[in-house]
C-alpha cells in the first residue's frame, strides 16, 4: 500500500499508541480531582503542556487543550466575535480557508456580524494590501490558514503580521494545521500572532485531541461551558492519554522535520516533473518556496476527480480529491473556485499529500501507475 493521503489524517505511529495505552491503562485518575491518583494525571496533563510549549518555543500557560483543529477554528472565531463584540462585528478571513473557518464566519454572519473574504491570485495567495484596504475601524479579527489544504499554498503570514502592527487591538489567528512540521515554524510563530490552531491527527497522534496557542493578554470567550478545565476557558474533562500521546507526537516530529521536509520534496519533485510532460495534466501546486513541502495538486482534463482516485486505488495507492472534509459530498474544490479555475478542470483535481513515512520508491512506482491509467484516461475520452 502507498498511501499519499496523510493531509486527511496520518497514521497513529506504534510509540505513539504505545504511549496511550500506558497513560489509559496506568494514570488513568480525574486531572481535576484532589486525591493522589488524580495528582498524578494532573501532574502528567502539565508535563505534557509544558512539552507541547517547549517544543514551539512559547509559555506553558499558552496552550490550550483541544479536541483538534475545527474546534480550534470554531473557538477563536466565535470567542472573538462574543468577546469583542461590543468593540466590533466584522472579522475578515480569505477566500480559502478550510470549511471550520468559513462555515463559521456564515454563522456568524447570519447572526448580524460582516465578514470580508480576501480574495487570492492564481497560486491562491492573498495580497497584503488587500489585507490593509479591508481593515476597518470595527474589524476585531483576521483570520489566515498558514498552508492551503488543497494545493499547499504558504500564506505570506509575515507580511500580514507586520501590517497587523499597526493595528494591536485586531486578533490575528492563524490555522496551522496542514502548517507544523513543514518547515515554515518561523513564520507562524511570531509576536503579533495572537492564535494559532492545530490538530494531533495530522502528526500521528490520534484523533480527536489538538491544541490551541493564545498569547498572553489576548482573551476569547468560552464556547465549552461546565467545570472550569484549561482554566475556566475550555471545559470537559481533559482526554489525558490523547494529550500524552500528542506530546509525544509533536516531539518526534520535529526532531526530523528537516529531513523529512527534505524527502517529500524530493518526491513532489520528481512526480511534478514526471506528470507536467502530460498534455492532459494541470499542476496548481508549484514547486517552489512559496509551497509546502508535502502537497502536490493536479488535475487530468477530462477525468473525474473520483474517478482518478478509484483508479489509483485499485493499485492500493491512496491519494484523494482536494480536500477530504468535502470530497463525498463532490463539492467543488473552493480553493480553485477562488483562483477562478474553471469548474471543468476543477472537478478533475486530485491532491497527493505526504508524509514523513513516505520514500522515493514509492514516488517512482505512483508515476508508473500514473503512465498505464493516463493512457487508459486517454482512450476512453
Amino acid at each position: 500500500m502507498i498511501y499519499f493521503d496523510n493531509s486527511a489524517t496520518t497514521q497513529a505511529l506504534p510509540e505513539i499508541v504505545d504511549t496511550y495505552d500506558k497513560v489509559s491503562q496506568r494514570i488513568w485518575g480525574n486531572p481535576s480531582s484532589l486525591h493522589n491518583f488524580g495528582e498524578q494525571a494532573f501532574s502528567l496533563l502539565e508535563q505534557s503542556r509544558k512539552q507541547i510549549a517547549d517544543l514551539v518555543h512559547v509559555h506553558p500557560d499558552e496552550i490550550y487543550f483541544t479536541s483538534g483543529g475545527t474546534e480550534g477554528d470554531n473557538w477563536v472565531t466565535k470567542g472573538t466575535a462574543i468577546q469583542k463584540r461590543e468593540f466590533g462585528k466584522h472579522l475578515i478571513t480569505t477566500a480559502v480557508e478550510h470549511p471550520a473557518i468559513h462555515n463559521s464566519m456564515e454563522q456568524l454572519r447570519q447572526l448580524g456580524y460582516d465578514i470580508t473574504y480576501l480574495p487570492v491570485d492564481q497560486e491562491g495567495r492573498i495580497s497584503v494590501n488587500d489585507l490593509k484596504a479591508a481593515i476597518r475601524p470595527d474589524t476585531t479579527l483576521v483570520s489566515i490558514m498558514a498552508v492551503n489544504n488543497e494545493i499547499g499554498t504558504i500564506q505570506p503570514i509575515k507580511e500580514a503580521a507586520e501590517l497587523l502592527k499597526n493595528y494591536p487591538k485586531i486578533h490575528f489567528h492563524i490555522d496551522a494545521v496542514q502548517g507544523i512540521g513543514k518547515g515554515i515554524e518561523d513564520q507562524i510563530f511570531n509576536d503579533r500572532v495572537d492564535f494559532i490552531t492545530f490538530s494531533g491527527h495530522k502528526f500521528h497522534a490520534p484523533r480527536g485531541i489538538g491544541f490551541l496557542y493564545g498569547r498572553r493578554g489576548r482573551q476569547i470567550a468560552p464556547l465549552m461551558s461546565g467545570g472550569g478545565q484549561e482554566k475556566n476557558q475550555r471545559s470537559g474533562t481533559e482526554n489525558l492519554p490523547a494529550i500524552a500521546a500528542m506530546a509525544k507526537a509533536l516531539r518526534l516530529l520535529l526532531a526530523k522535520e528537516p529531513q523529512a521536509n527534505q524527502t517529500e520534496q524530493a518526491i513532489k519533485t520528481l512526480i511534478t516533473d514526471h506528470i507536467s510532460k502530460f498534455d492532459k495534466v494541470t499542476i496548481f501546486s508549484k514547486n517552489s518556496d512559496g509551497f509546502a513541502p508535502h502537497i502536490l495538486c493536479f488535475a487530468i482534463k477530462g477525468v473525474r476527480g473520483e474517478t482518478i482516485v478509484h483508479a489509483f486505488e485499485k493499485y492500493q495507492i491512496y491519494i484523494s480529491t482536494t480536500s477530504a472534509c468535502s470530497s463525498k459530498d463532490h463539492v467543488v474544490s473552493s480553493t480553485l473556485s477562488a483562483m477562478h479555475v474553471p469548474d471543468s478542470i476543477s472537478t478533475s483535481a486530485v491532491r497527493i499529500s505526504l508524509g514523513d513515512q513516505n520514500t522515493l520508491d514509492e514516488a517512482k512506482q505512483f508515476v508508473k501507475v500514473f503512465d498505464q491509467l493516463y493512457e487508459e484516461f486517454d482512450k476512453l475520452s
